[in-house]
């Protein structure tokens, strides 16, 4: 906030703030994504996207942090493929293996709504400062290993 007023969203339970925090990312890369001519992806599609962008986990484990049945999201990475995001090639290592990896159309839309989640990370930071941002960030991660140590693995 501009002032000195304690926000009124202060008093708002915490997963119902990350929730809407989440959405502020969330509607920023859409309207990136759309203005872009990326309006076909599918709920859940940034999210593979981005994960795969990063290329630091396999799209199985990608799939699991999503929770949804393995239906849905064979249904989601076809949709994928089918719009020209994803493209599944043979395994080399492993003919009976497929695998899947970003198209150029894919790593796009992974660019736009990167540009678009650093946007909201910049005024973010401008907004709070990068203190309070670390400590943001630092109590979030901890929240994460909470749900980690009571969850068992799936």
């Amino acid at each position: 906030m501009s002032d000195d007023t304690p926000s009124p969203l202060l008093e708002v339970a915490l997963p119902a703030l990350l929730r809407h925090a989440r959405h502020t990312y969330g509607a920023a890369m859409r309207a990136a994504l759309v203005a872009r001519g990326y309006d076909d992806i599918p709920g859940n599609g940034l999210y593979v996207i981005g994960a795969l962008a990063l290329g630091e986990a396999p799209l199985s484990q990608i799939i699991r942090e999503l929770r949804v049945s393995k239906q849905a999201a064979g249904q989601l990475v076809d949709a994928l493929v089918l719009r020209g995001y994803l493209e599944r090639q043979t395994d080399p290592d492993d003919r009976r293996r497929l695998t899947v990896t970003l198209t150029e159309r894919g790593q796009a839309a992974a660019d736009t709504q990167k540009a678009a989640r650093e946007a909201i990370d910049a005024e973010l930071l401008a907004r709070m400062g990068a203190e309070k941002l670390l400590h943001a960030r630092e109590v979030l991660a901890e929240l994460i290993e909470i749900g980690r140590d009571q969850v068992p693995a799936d």
